[in-house]
This record gives structure tokens, sequence and C-alpha cells, in this order.
């Protein structure tokens, strides 16, 4: 086992890096921006690496003469490896698609790194020492501009046979009401996509209209008796108590964990679990839905942990 493990967050604007000990503590946390550009994002983790490296008196595993202290290395992005071609896809930062980001990084480092979606790092945190620790199956779902998933069992991510496994906000929202039609076109090119209805802007739509993004105060607006706002949280609430119903038929996890903006909402944990029993094939359906533990640093902490579970 590695001295260290080092993880990072390839975010759109920032990149972000995390050293986590033996025992899982962090113990160093730092970011940079994000240039935006293929060639000068490469470079830049390159040195963020190195600079970390150099700090922490350590080298990559693989290079260690005996006695060395020794660190592993884990990145986390938005969107993920194609098995077929070796290259990223359905990265929102669309510079990065298509690109070899993987074997690119591994030339400029000297070192193997793993590469794994933001959404899965997110999940194998929480079931890794976060809210879902001691669950089997943990489903971890990250909404906030958008939404993305992941599927943690025994403590290894399910990518699946084209790394697309918990691609769960481009699943058709089930159970669709005469009122939710006309479908919203989503940008993958279907209609009706979960995260047309339940990430963070639509529901700051719903609420206030067209051009609004923030969901801040919506939740004390309703208490309020704002009727623009309860409304749209009625709506979110159904619409999300349905999108978790399909998620426990088809895999019926131990536990879901909610990241994200979204997830700051007190009342997705009073108001759901209620309503699941509708849809859910079962006659009493007990899947706890919770709050993640580790908040924003979860992504960049499941990467760190990326070469732990696949060994």
């Amino acid at each position: 086992m590695a001295d260290y493990r080092l993880g990072i967050d390839f975010g759109g604007t920032k990149i972000e890096i995390a050293v986590l000990d033996r025992a899982g503590d962090l113990q160093l946390r730092e970011r940079v921006p994000n240039p935006g550009i293929y060639e000068d994002a490469v470079i830049a983790v390159r040195d963020l690496v190195a600079s970390v490296d150099q700090r922490l008196g350590s080298v990559a595993s693989h290079l260690a003469a005996p006695g060395q202290l020794t660190s592993t290395l884990g990145i986390g992005i938005p969107g993920s490896i194609s098995p077929e071609t070796g290259l990223i896809k359905n990265a929102n930062a669309t510079w990065l698609n298509n690109q070899p980001f993987g074997i690119d990084l591994d030339r400029a480092l000297n070192r193997s790194v793993r590469v794994e979606n933001d959404a899965n790092c997110f999940a194998l945190s929480e079931a890794a020492d976060g809210a879902g620790a001691g669950n089997r199956t943990v489903f971890g779902i990250i909404i906030g501009t958008g939404m993305g998933a992941g599927i943690v069992v025994d403590g290894k991510v399910i990518g699946g046979r084209h790394s697309i496994a918990g691609e769960w906000g481009h699943t058709p929202l089930p159970w669709v009401r005469m009122e939710e039609f006309p479908l919203p076109k989503c940008f993958c090119g279907n209609e009706g996509c979960l995260e047309r209805y339940l990430c963070g802007p639509e529901l700051a739509k719903d609420w206030k209209g067209v051009g609004h993004h923030n969901t801040a105060g919506i939740e004390e607006a309703a208490a309020n008796g704002d009727i623009a706002a309860i409304g749209a949280l009625d709506r979110y609430m159904d619409r999300f108590s349905r999108a978790c119903a399909l998620a426990i038929n088809f895999l019926d996890p131990d536990i879901i964990v909610l990241g994200g903006g979204v997830s700051n909402l007190d009342s997705i944990y009073e108001r759901v679990p209620p309503l699941l029993a509708r849809h859910v094939i079962t006659p009493t359906c007990t899947t706890p839905i919770v709050r993640n533990k580790h908040g924003d640093s979860s992504g960049v902490r499941g990467a760190a942990w990326l070469w732990d579970v696949t060994e």
C-alpha cells in the first residue's frame, strides 16, 4: 500500500488535488485554475502533482526505491474514457472530448494514473468512508447544474460495458403525466431526460421563470407562503420520488446518497421517502435517501481512493 493517495478533481474551471494518508485522513488540499485548453491542462496537472510529491517527499509507487515514501494518483473527470478508443467522451468540458487524456497524463507524469468519472468518484468516496459506508450497494447522485450518478458495489465502482453505468440523468422521467408534455429537449439529443426536470437550474426556472438559475431561498420562500415556490417544490419532490423509484426498481441499492447544490434542500429527505411506495414494486420501501458526508471534498477524495478499490 502506498504511503499517500493523491486524488484530483478535474473540473471545468479548477483543478483540485487532495492527499490522503494510509488511514484515509486528509493531509493536503490545493487548487489551481483550469486553463481550459487541453495541452495546457495536461501541463497544469503535471506541475501540480510534481509540486505535491516534492512537498511530501514521495514518488510514484512504481518508481520507489526501498524505504522511499510512495504515492498513487487517481483523477475524476466530467466524462468517461471510452473502452473502445481510450478517448474521453460525454464531458461537458467539450474540449476534453476525443482526447487521450489518460494516456497523455501517464506520459507527462511518468506514472500510472487512474481516470474515472467524477460522479463515480463521489459515489466511491461516500461508500468508502462517507454517508454510505457499511452498505454493500451505494447509489451516489450529484444534482447541481447538471446531474450525474455512480454505482458502487462491494467497494468497487461499476463502470459497465461502455463506461456509462449510473448515467441516471439521461434516463427518461418515468410515469409521465399529461401536464408534463411536451417533453423538454436535452443536450444529449433525446427528450424528457431526468436532468431536464431535476437539475438545479430547472428547479429555479420552475420557481422564478426563464433566466433564473439559483434555487437559494426556495424553501424559505415556500414556508412564507410563496405560491410559486410551493408549486415548484411540490412538482420537484413528486418527480424526484419517481426518479428514485425507477432507480430502486432496477438496482435496489442499500442506500442513495445525494450530493451537489440541490442536495442541500431539506425537503428532499423529509418528503421524498414517503412518496416512493406508489411506484416501487415492493410492499414496503425502506431505502434511505441521505445527504453526503464529505461535501465538496467527496469527488477528490473518491479519486484518491481509486487505486485501493481497483487493485
